[in-house]
């Protein structure tokens, strides 16, 4: 039998979507039962078979985020939406969406809000008295170019803001739509203020449309590398999560591919599983691969100090033990070998000039 008929009969895999339920949220004292959601005001599906995507536009009060992770590369970020519809299986974000009250599952994909007024606010915080320019990064919960955004320009409206002051930026995504602000992003690098990192799981598309089933196929996340190096704009590639027996034997081949459409940098994090996503992540596992999620999670384990997860900031995005190391060692000899991450500059702060002290020089 093939593999999509087990899983229609079993009618644990939803079409279309990463999760395969939508459990409780942790915060309700109440049950959860599953009825129809009541529609937004946004944009939803046509396809009958799947739950259907609505947006709510919020008005934010702060866009700017600083955060304080010693484990994390950058301090200051933007997410222009919550939740996010690509629904990738082991989003590190999902139980967020408990806070508001919703599901890390189905509703984490399915049920979005989006910041409208974005990049009003970020030009407020920008003209700020005391505002000191650091690297922004886009993208480092959910993604910025997610579906909605071709619709919203919320991100291009970001980054018209960060352009017009001539602020760093950097953009992480798993969505070929990053190309479409090629022409912002373009003069932005050519000052040295703008970087993009793409998203690479899997160079299979078996294993990549159930991941990650609404994010841009493997070879137009490749075609994307290619045409932002090509406009001059430093891009890397990022091989997270990598999946101990599904997804880590590709790892050599997948910065072989990225450095090959002109990637100078790389970097990877070992599957995280915090909170509602191991639960999460082990019904995806029963339901693709259930010959395989005994190890799986055996090896998790073993790169996890014998727990599925371990959220201590040392060793959270890499792991410990012989499997960990053995990763570590594969990833730095091809680095080696692709000449990646040889020269990574910091993106420029010195250009920074908000447009209100801008005309109070040209007074003089």
């Amino acid at each position: 039998m093939a593999n999509s008929e087990k899983l229609k009969q079993s009618g644990i895999a939803t079409k279309g979507r990463g999760a395969c339920s939508n459990p409780q949220n942790r915060f309700d004292s109440l049950k959860r039962e599953a009825v129809e959601p009541e529609p937004y005001n946004g944009v939803t599906d046509d396809d009958e078979s799947s739950p259907k995507t609505t947006v709510q536009l919020q008005t934010a009060r702060r866009i700017i985020s600083i955060n304080q992770s010693p484990d994390i590369p950058f301090a200051a970020s933007i997410n222009p939406y919550q939740g996010c519809e690509h629904g990738c299986i082991y989003c590190y974000a999902r139980p967020s969406h408990a806070y508001l009250g919703l599901s890390p599952g189905l509703d984490f994909e399915t049920r979005l809000f989006a910041k409208e007024n974005a990049a009003e606010i970020l030009e407020a915080e920008l003209l700020a008295r005391n505002y000191v320019p650091q690297n922004i990064v886009i993208g480092g919960n959910t993604d910025p170019y997610q579906p909605i955004e071709r619709k919203l320009n919320i991100t291009r409206a970001l980054l018209e803001v960060l352009e017009r002051y001539n602020h760093p930026v950097s953009i992480t995504t798993k969505s070929a739509l990053v190309t479409r602000d090629i022409d912002i992003l373009e003069r932005m690098a050519s000052k040295g203020l703008a970087r993009v990192y793409v998203s690479v799981t899997s160079l299979r598309n078996e294993v990549s449309r159930t991941l990650e089933p609404r994010a841009s196929a493997p070879a137009k996340r490749l075609a994307a590398i290619k045409l932002l190096a090509g406009a001059g704009i430093p891009v890397g590639v990022l091989v997270a999560p990598v999946i101990p027996a599904i997804t880590d034997e590709e790892l050599e081949s997948i910065l072989s591919a990225a450095s090959g459409a002109g990637a100078s940098a790389a970097a990877y994090i070992l599957l995280r599983l915090p909170r509602e996503v191991a639960a999460l992540f082990a019904e995806w596992l029963t339901a693709h691969y259930p010959l395989r999620k005994s190890k799986v999670e055996k090896l998790l384990s073993h790169m996890r100090g014998g727990k599925l997860y371990d959220p201590a900031f040392e060793t959270r995005m890499t792991g410990t033990g012989v499997f960990a190391d053995l990763l570590a060692n594969r990833f730095h000899l091809i680095c080696k070998k692709l000449a990646l991450n040889l020269e990574r500059p910091p993106l420029r702060t010195d250009l920074f000039v908000p447009a209100a002290l801008e005309k109070q020089l040209s007074l003089f």
